[in-house]
This record gives structure tokens, C-alpha cells and sequence, in this order.
């Protein structure tokens, strides 16, 4: 069972690795809303996005051994740039399998990093036979993207240190994706905060954590119809049982309320963030009535947007 000590020491292994980011607050939305809201910009992370923490912490609990043979993962966006990132940083190979019809500039900013792209079908099968390949014949270990115990603790670091900040927050909104931010961030506002609840937030399109909580079991989803990219994955094994201990509520948002809080979010933050972290702000303003008054953390998960295919 994971521990108050065992997030303690994660923060100190990884804090060489990453930035301990900014946040930022906005009289007008805070008017706009009725809840005094503090954004944990992880937007400014190390390569952009969150996910630095989770990728420097598997990497660093790693073996003498299993480090010189290096890892690998398959991820088709910021996972992958993060693990590059992170085996860059401690002097590690990494093994990168992305589809081929992942985004240019993401292929780009893998090998930027210093990972080693090895591309495949489009398809989560083709990601998996070719990582197995690469764990049989370079005997590289295996990092998953969220469903690891040591990179949802690296996760919940961003959630900590806003509580650091902060000790009276009264929730948190972070978006779900494959649940590693959720499950880590569930985890920090346990030992770190005080009555601190975590809310989720999702895409209607995508609501596979909402529907889950709710069957007891991990749901799949029929369409991926949805501008948060980042949040097209499914939850695993490992997080989902602190996601359903921790967890009573996830708030689903249309597509439109995305793209309206992202806008939001620039115009008023000043800052890049990507479609997927737009979620947590549409959540809190779809139920804002039942906030008002209060004091809201958002985790803003990155920045990393196509700028070529923005949606306003």
C-alpha cells in the first residue's frame, strides 16, 4: 500500500529532473466563476506537460542492470516525449514505439530528446507486439504511460506541490485520461492535504472513467470522437482501484465547453495550454453553482498543441 513516505521520497529523487511549476491565479475568472481557483501550470514542465514527473521517477527506480539496458514505451503523444526526456536526463536508452500516423511534430520532438522512434501500425496491438519485441531483443523494461505504480507517484508530485502552496484548498480538478494524474493526484490530496477532494473531469466521447466508477469495472470506449487527444486512453489495472477509493465524482463535458475553457484559459491565463487540459475548467464552470465560494486547485497537464490546428 502506498504511503505518505513513499510520495515524500518520490518528490526528492525526481525534483533534479524536473521544474517545481508555477501557479497562477485570475481575478476574472475567479468573478466569472464565484470560486477562488490557483492553476498548478505543469504546461511549464520540462518538455511540456506533466508526465516528466512520472517517466524521471520509473526510470530512476530502475536497476544498475536494467537502466544500461534501457527502456521502452509505446505512447502516440506526451508520455513519449517525457520518457525521452527523462532517459535523456539520467543517461539512459530509450526505446520509442509510435504509430505512424502520430503527429509530425511529435515524432520530431522524440528524437529531439534523444529517443530511439520505432514506428508501427496504428493500431494498440501493433504498439504492443513491436514493445514486446523490443523488451525480447534489447531487453529493455517496459514503462507504462499511467498504469505504474511509480509513475502515478511521479504524478501526484504536481498535485503536491500545489498543496505545498496552498494547504486550504478544498478540491481539485484534474482531467482523466489513462488515470495516472487522477490516481497520483488522489494519492497526494490524501496525505497532503486538508479535506482536500479530487473531482475528475473527461469528454462526453471519452467517458470511460465516468462509466467505470459507476459498473465497478474498467470500461472501454466506442469513439474517440473528441479535441482532448490526451485523454483517448483507458484506465489499467493498477490505477483504477485507487481511482475508485479515492474518487466519488467525474465530471463529463461536451466538446464545446472544451474548446469555449481552452479559449478561456488563453485569453485570460496568457499561456499555452493544450485541449485536454481545458477539461478540468470546463467541469468546474458546468458546476459552478456547486463550488461557489470555494477555494479550487486545476491542474493544467501541458502545453504541447499543434499551433497549426487550433480550434478558435
Amino acid at each position: 500500500m502506498v504511503n505518505k513516505t513513499d510520495l515524500i521520497g518520490c518528490h526528492e529523487r525526481i525534483k533534479p529532473f524536473i521544474h517545481n511549476t508555477p501557479v497562477l491565479t485570475s481575478n476574472s475568472l475567479d468573478k466569472i466563476i464565484g470560486s477562488k481557483i490557483y492553476f498548478k501550470c505543469d504546461n511549464f514542465q520540462k518538455m511540456g506537460a506533466f508526465k516528466m514527473r512520472g517517466a524521471a521517477n520509473a526510470i530512476l527506480q530502475l536497476s544498475d542492470e536494467q537502466k544500461k539496458r534501457g527502456v521502452v514505451t509505446h505512447s502516440s503523444g506526451n508520455f513519449a516525449q517525457a520518457l525521452s526526456l527523462a532517459a535523456q536526463s539520467i543517461g539512459v536508452k530509450a526505446f520509442i514505439v509510435m504509430p505512424s500516423n502520430a503527429a509530425e511534430i511529435k515524432k520530431i520532438a522524440v528524437k529531439g530528446y534523444g529517443g530511439k522512434l520505432i514506428e508501427c501500425e496504428p493500431s494498440l496491438s501493433a504498439r504492443e507486439k513491436k514493445s514486446k519485441e523490443i523488451q525480447d531483443s534489447e531487453g529493455a523494461t517496459f514503462i507504462h504511460p499511467s498504469n505504474d505504480l511509480n509513475v502515478i507517484l511521479g504524478q501526484g508530485t504536481a498535485c503536491k506541490e500545489l498543496l505545498e502552496k496552498y494547504d486550504y484548498l478544498e478540491y481539485i480538478f484534474v482531467p482523466v485520461g489513462g488515470g495516472g494524474l487522477i490516481a497520483g493526484s488522489a494519492l497526494a490530496a490524501k496525505y497532503f492535504g486538508s479535506n482536500c477532494t479530487v473531482i475528475g473531469s473527461e469528454p462526453y466521447e471519452v467517458d470511460d472513467a465516468y462509466r467505470s466508477l459507476l459498473s465497478g469495472k474498467i470500461e472501454k470506449n466506442n469513439s474517440t470522437n473528441t479535441i482532448a487527444d490526451g485523454l483517448k486512453t483507458q484506465l489499467g489495472s493498477i490505477n483504477f482501484p485507487i481511482i475508485q477509493k479515492e474518487i466519488n465524482q467525474i465530471i463529463r463535458v461536451t466538446e464545446d465547453e472544451i474548446i469555449k475553457s481552452m479559449k478561456m484559459i488563453w485569453e485570460r491565463l496568457k499561456i499555452i495550454c493544450e485541449p485536454s487540459c481545458a477539461v478540468p475548467l470546463a467541469a468546474l464552470i458546468k458546476e459552478k453553482e456547486s463550488f461557489r465560494g470555494k477555494k479550487v486547485g486545476i491542474i493544467i497537464s501541458g502545453g504541447n498543441v499543434d499551433l497549426n490546428k487550433l480550434p478558435f
